[in-house]
């Protein structure tokens, strides 16, 4: 008898932007909890629900189905303001978070001057991440540092006080000396995230808690990462990368469950491949294909606006992704963008130094100077966007989504050709 599937993860399988946030909101349709781990409001889920477009940063996209509970874990790093004006958001559009959402009381605290800092240490940088500025890895230094303020003590207001004031005058020695700026006002902040923590206080708890106990209590759970598997801290193309760790191990220490406890990973790929910001990207698009395929897929991020480069699918990359995750099935978006190609390419290896790599080696330089290896698949030169059933698509679309999953090395359980949630539909095992 199989067993029955209580704990999903769900993770991005590129450099993100995959279109998790779709993903998500089907698969919430069949769970009770869904849990975000790891992140900040620097990446963006998007959810197109009739004629309205819903963007969330910090709020898991489940919470637009009534009835079930969203958390933010401890893995995350919040920005009280950002998240009060999601929740203001989203009852504006008639969705009550109220008792549906609860912060992890563990969760570490984004303030102004991480995002100073993050600001004024991209300008300075010689090789430019491309981070957000929104003050996401100043955050995670200061947890790792031990110097961090936890959700939890924004209310003791002597303890919060006492670390708000190491923190600044630290900080503002760091502004004033090495960037010539001014520092920032202990009473001023401190005052601004004490009215956040009043607004905020129903909301926090410990969710680890809340989580072991629901898992106890047989109620099935879906943890989402934030960004794609390499931007991780450790897997990733680094330093091109975020702070944490996007990776379906992230879900354990990002939310306090067992690894024992997790059933399933499923990973999201796009048709193709997109990455915001710097890095390598060996399978990248001439300038007129990449403007052709940014157009029609609409290629810009949620959070930012920013244009993603694109490329063709790397299956080196999304198979060592599935490794690195244990992903179990992909699910495959964008189908429809590739519909007008006549001939489409699917990455199957790297030329570096005069040998063959079917990896992702961490040799520094690889990415930026490997040769990609192709082979050429015909486009199907259909309209696959109206399409409800995969027997219904095009024969070429078929076998150049089971070429895919025979690369990846595991099944494909979704394909997606367009933003709403209909227009999805289940993978068939043969062509």
């Amino acid at each position: 008898m199989a067993k029955k599937i209580r704990t999903t993860i769900l993770v991005g399988a590129q450099w993100g932007d995959e279109g998790k946030g779709k993903v998500i909101d089907i698969l919430t349709e069949d769970v009770d909890f869904v849990v975000r781990y790891q992140g900040g409001n620097n990446a963006g889920h998007t959810v197109v629900i009739g004629d309205d477009k819903y963007v969330l940063h910090l709020i898991p996209s489940g919470i637009l189905h009534e009835g079930k509970q969203c958390v933010i874990g401890n893995g995350v790093v919040v920005d009280p303001l950002a998240l009060l004006e999601e929740i203001s958001f989203l009852k504006e559009k008639g969705i009550d978070a109220g008792k549906r959402l609860k912060v992890s009381d563990r969760a570490h605290v984004i303030f102004p001057y991480h995002r100073k800092l993050d600001e004024l240490r991209e300008v300075r940088k010689k090789g430019r991440i491309g981070t957000t500025k929104r003050g996401i890895g100043p955050c995670y230094a200061d947890k790792v540092s031990r110097v961090g303020i936890r959700m939890a003590d924004l209310f003791d207001e002597a303890y919060f006080r006492e670390r708000l004031k190491l923190n600044i005058d630290e900080k503002n020695a760091i502004l004033k000396n090495l960037y010539g700026v001014p520092g920032f006002s202990v009473e001023v902040i401190f005052d601004e995230y004490r009215r956040y923590a009043a607004s905020l206080k129903n909301f926090v708890c410990d969710t680890n808690e809340l989580i072991n106990k629901a898992l106890s209590d047989g109620r099935s759970i879906l943890f989402e990462g934030a960004q794609g598997t390499f931007l991780d801290v450790d897997y990733g193309t680094y330093p091109y990368v975020t702070s944490s760790n996007s990776t379906a191990g992230g879900a354990c220490t990002g939310a306090g469950i067992g690894p024992s406890r997790i059933d399933r990973v499923l990973g999201v790929v796009k048709a193709y491949t997109t990455r915001v910001g710097e890095g390598p990207f060996p399978t990248e698009f001439n300038e007129s294909m990449m403007d052709k395929i940014r157009k029609k897929g609409n290629e810009f991020g949620s959070t930012t606006g920013r244009a993603r480069r694109c490329g063709w699918f790397d299956a080196v990359l999304v198979r060592n992704s599935v490794i690195i995750n244990g992903i179990d099935s992909v699910i495959i978006t964008k189908l429809d963008v590739l519909d007008d190609e006549k001939k489409i390419k699917i990455c199957i290896g790297y030329r570096y130094k005069g040998k063959k790599y079917v990896t992702f080696p961490a040799i520094p330089g690889f990415l930026e100077n490997c040769v990609p290896l192709y082979e050429e698949h015909p486009g199907w030169m259909e309209q696959t966007s109206d399409v409800t059933s995969y027997g219904d698509l095009p024969l070429a679309a078929r076998k150049y989504i089971q070429r895919i999953g025979e690369l990846a090395g595991c099944g494909v359980m979704l394909v997606s050709v367009g933003k709403s949630r209909d227009q999805t539909m289940a993978c068939g095992k043969k062509v």
